[in-house]
C-alpha cells in the first residue's frame, strides 16, 4: 500500500477534531438523577421557609411536618402591621444602605479600574497587591479596627460610616472584576474618543463605560448583596435604636433567648429575599458574561 493511500486511510479513520463523544443512557440517567437532586438540596431550605411562613408559631415546629395545613396570611400581616417590629422601618434602611454602598462602591471600583487597566503610574502594582491582601481578612478580623477609625470620625452608629464600611469590602473585589474587564476592552477605542476631543474622563463615561454594562451589572449586584445581607458589620457599627436597624440585623428579634417565633421569621425572610430577587433578575443576563470576561483577564 502506498504512503498516500495510508495516509488518506489514516485520515478518513481519525474522528473529526471538536467532534464530542456521544454519552451512553445510562450515563445520561445517572448525569441527571445526580443534578436532580442536588438541585433539590439546595432548593428544599428555601421551600421549607416558605411553608413555614404560612403556619402559625405553635405549628411551625413539628415532629410530624405538614406542608399546607393551617396556613395562613397571619405571620406577614403582623409582620407587616409593625406588631412585630419596626419592619418596613428597617426596610426603608436597608435599602438607603444598600443602594448607597451600590452607586459608591462601582463608582469608586469603575474609576479606580480604569485607572490601573489604562495607566502605568507609581505604586499600581502595589495598589492592586492592596486590594487583593484585604480580600484575604477574615471579616470579623476587621471589627475591632474599623470601629476605631468610625469612632475617630465620628460616624460610629449611623448609616454613613456602615456604607463606608460596606465600601471598603465590597470596592477591592468589584475593582479586580472591573479591570479584567477593562482589560478586554481595545484600547483603539480610547486613542479613537482621544482623536475626536474627548478628554480621558470623557473617554472614560462616553465610551468605555457602555462597553463594560455587563461587568458593572455584576459588581453592582455584589455590592448590593453585600450590603442588603450582612449582618456582623450592621450590629457592631449601627446604633442599638430599634428604628436604625437593617433588616438582616431587625430578624433578630423574633429568636430571643426566652422565645422563637419561627413563623413570623420564616415571613419576614421570604420578604427580605424579595427584593435581592428582583435585582438578581435584573441583571441575570449579564451576569454570565461579566464574570467570565472578569476573571480570565489579568
Amino acid at each position: 500500500m502506498s504512503i498516500e493511500a495510508a495516509t488518506l486511510r489514516t485520515t478518513t479513520a481519525a474522528p473529526a477534531p471538536g467532534r464530542r463523544r456521544r454519552r451512553s443512557r445510562a450515563a445520561s440517567a445517572g448525569l441527571h438523577a445526580t443534578l436532580a437532586l442536588a438541585s433539590l438540596v439546595a432548593v428544599f431550605p428555601v421551600f421549607w421557609v416558605v411553608v413555614v411562613s404560612f403556619k402559625p408559631n405553635a405549628k411551625a415546629v413539628e415532629t410530624t411536618p405538614t406542608l399546607f395545613q393551617d396556613a395562613t396570611w397571619q405571620n406577614y400581616a403582623d409582620v407587616l402591621s409593625g406588631d412585630k417590629g419596626a419592619f418596613l422601618q428597617w426596610f426603608g434602611n436597608s435599602v438607603v444602605i444598600a443602594g448607597a454602598t451600590t452607586v459608591l462602591g462601582v463608582t469608586l471600583a469603575a474609576t479606580t479600574a480604569y485607572a490601573a487597566s489604562r495607566f502605568r503610574f507609581p505604586g499600581r502594582g502595589k495598589l492592586l497587591l492592596s486590594f487583593l491582601l484585604v480580600q484575604m481578612f477574615p471579616f470579623a478580623v476587621l471589627i475591632v479596627p474599623l470601629y476605631n477609625i468610625l469612632l475617630s470620625m465620628g460616624l460610629q452608629g449611623s448609616a454613613p460610616g456602615l456604607v463606608l464600611v460596606y465600601c471598603s469590602t465590597a470596592i477591592p473585589f468589584c475593582t479586580y472584576m472591573l479591570k479584567g474587564y477593562f482589560d478586554g476592552i481595545p484600547q483603539e477605542i480610547d486613542e479613537a474618543g482621544r482623536v475626536d476631543g474627548l478628554a480621558p474622563f470623557g473617554v472614560f463615561w462616553r465610551l468605555v463605560l457602555p462597553l463594560a454594562r455587563p461587568g458593572l451589572a455584576v459588581t453592582a449586584f455584589y455590592a448590593f448583596i453585600t450590603a442588603w445581607s450582612e449582618v456582623a458589620f450592621a450590629s457592631a457599627f449601627l446604633s442599638a435604636d430599634d428604628g436604625s436597624k437593617t433588616l438582616a440585623v431587625g430578624l433578630q428579634v423574633f429568636v430571643q433567648q426566652n422565645r422563637a417565633e419561627w413563623g413570623h421569621l420564616s415571613a419576614a425572610s421570604v420578604m427580605v429575599a424579595i427584593p435581592a430577587v428582583i435585582v438578581f433578575y435584573l441583571v441575570q443576563k449579564f451576569l454570565v458574561s461579566g464574570l467570565s470576561s472578569g476573571s480570565v483577564k489579568g
